[in-house]
């Protein structure tokens, strides 16, 4: 079983206070496009929000044949606190997890990265050492479950580098999504203008 879990929890400061999985492109929003792309691929699609408020927002979604949304255990420690959240709620033995303001996710792109997972513990889009892509990635759950019970950093730098990681190069997805759209993250207004006038490109997400 295959889940994927999208994380909804940001303060948005970087957009001005307003909340990116809301905003729209191609006329639906960020979340109705990320849960159409990763439908067809997984078994299950898991909204982890920072607080039962923020998951109330979801309630026309949650109606959605396999989507829930569920709240942060550990709070206030950013994307990593989604992850375990998110893994203890999966029932699936391998996880997508991307970002919410990543609207153009490829279904085939994901479907790759799980099938390229094999023995490994996670598959991760990667543009050279330093530039990966954690938030666009596929993880073994019990590998997760396993670190994130003990962990000390915040970051995931540290938990990547740790495991069993395949880096799956950019380049090798391109016969996919041959302008790497499928990376596009939305931090601001101005990055929204852009997409919605055609001009975006795929940003790259640091460790």
């Amino acid at each position: 079983m295959r889940s994927a879990v999208v994380l909804v929890g940001g303060e948005a400061r970087r957009a001005n206070g307003q909340e990116k999985y809301f905003f729209v492109y191609e006329g639906r929003t960020f979340i109705e496009r990320l849960i159409d792309s990763l439908s067809p691929v997984v078994d299950e699609i898991i909204l982890v929000a920072r607080d039962p408020e923020q998951c109330k927002r979801f309630h026309a979604i949650r109606g959605t044949k396999n989507v829930r949304c569920i709240t942060d255990i550990r709070t206030g420690i950013g994307p990593i606190g989604g992850l375990h959240a998110g893994a203890i709620a999966a029932c699936g033995d391998y996880i997508f997890v991307s970002a919410c303001d990543m609207p153009c996710i490829e279904s085939s792109v994901v479907r790759y990265l799980f099938e390229t997972l094999g023995t490994y513990d996670a598959a991760i889009p990667s543009w050279n050492f330093d530039m990966i892509e954690p938030l666009h990635a596929v993880y073994r759950r019990s590998v997760l479950m396993d670190y994130l019970k003990s962990h000390e950093s915040l970051s995931l730098r540290p938990m990547i580098r740790s495991i069993n990681t395949r880096y799956v190069s950019v380049e090798e997805l391109r016969k996919f999504d041959p302008r790497l759209r499928t990376f596009t993250n939305i931090n601001k207004l101005e990055d929204l203008e852009q997409i919605n006038a055609g001009l975006a490109t795929g940003n790259t997400i640091p460790e």
